[in-house]
């Protein structure tokens, strides 16, 4: 199994979404804030109502960890509780769908991500 890297990108996933939630928890973040929360990421692929490049586009920018490390970071350094709540909650979904193997998109088709072609 650790010579299959769809395997270890899956775990890694696992990790995330496991980590994001024990921080969650440990910030005492609302659990129905998280669940209203938890799909945002999502609502970035109406960009696919305009064309798959644009579609893909939108969908990375709110499927790649930078964002909400970056969010994070900025809100230990501002001390915005509630800020460092919505990037766990943003990483928390992303790891979630690492998990299930759902990865960042390629222009060419929806189910082409960097992991697998998805169905």
């Amino acid at each position: 199994m650790l010579d299959k890297p769809g395997f270890l990108l899956q775990a890694e996933g696992a990790a995330v979404l496991t980590v994001s939630a024990a921080a969650y928890h440990e910030f005492h973040g609302s659990w129905l804030l998280f669940l209203l929360l938890f799909l945002w990421p999502d609502l970035l692929m109406l960009g696919y109502l305009v064309n798959t490049r644009v579609g893909a586009s939108f969908y990375n920018l709110a499927h790649t960890e930078v964002g909400p490390l970056l969010l994070g970071a900025c809100a230990v350094f501002e001390s915005s509780h509630t800020a460092l709540l919505f990037a766990i909650i943003w990483l928390a979904h992303i790891g979630f769908d690492r998990m299930l193997g759902y990865g960042l998109k390629y222009p060419t088709f929806f189910k082409d991500t960097h992991l697998q072609r998805v169905g």
